[in-house]
């Protein structure tokens, strides 16, 4: 037996949109698929959470036990990204204040709930056990190591680690030339 979901099982799940070569373990968690958009040549491994709005375009890749919680602003994840396992990205999040209540079993009139898209840029990869906080645009190109807080926006092809992170360093631009030999290759196959 596949451990993924086959085409038809894909359509059934009553996602938004679906492409074409979409990898989703059988073994992940769905939550408002109404709203979940998935492009071409995206694969989502074993025990990874995807609840409210989120949009995955293509070459896409969340390694196991990824979390995205969209809320209702939601994530945006541009072509060729990567999320590493144990990664959790939040669009919507409790006020910690202590000026009112939290936890999803409070009513809202009681909550100040924060929500704020995150957008994760072309070729930014995130390493595992990372956590991206509401609001956070991760620039084109932007890495991120391993355990490393988001708390804030990036820089376009910078490398950045620590909690929360800082900028160590710039990363090399030549993915930019593979993609375009990436992208003739394919014309000419679909030639």
């Amino acid at each position: 037996m596949n451990s993924f979901y086959t085409f038809d099982e894909l359509n059934k799940l009553g996602l938004a949109g679906v492409g074409y070569n979409v990898l989703i373990s059988r073994k992940v968690s769905i939550y408002g698929s109404k709203k979940i958009n998935i492009g071409n040549n995206v694969r989502i491994d074993d025990f990874c959470i995807l609840s409210g709005k989120i949009t995955i375009n293509n070459y896409v890749h969340i390694a196991a036990y990824t979390a995205l919680y969209g809320g209702n602003k939601g994530i945006v994840i541009h072509d060729f990204a990567g999320i590493s396992s144990k990664t959790t990205v939040y669009s919507v999040s409790d006020d910690y204040s202590g000026e009112v209540m939290t936890n999803p079993m409070i009513p809202d009139k009681f909550k100040n709930i924060q929500s704020q898209e995150v957008v994760i840029e072309k070729h930014v990869i995130i390493g595992a056990g990372c956590v991206v906080l509401p609001g956070v645009v991760l620039k084109e190109g932007a890495a991120f190591g391993a355990m490393t807080l988001i708390n804030r926006s990036s820089e376009s092809w910078s490398i950045n680690v620590g909690i929360p992170f800082k900028k160590v360093g710039d990363r090399s631009k030549r993915l930019l030339k593979l993609e375009k030999e990436f992208n003739k290759e394919l014309l000419k196959e679909n030639e």
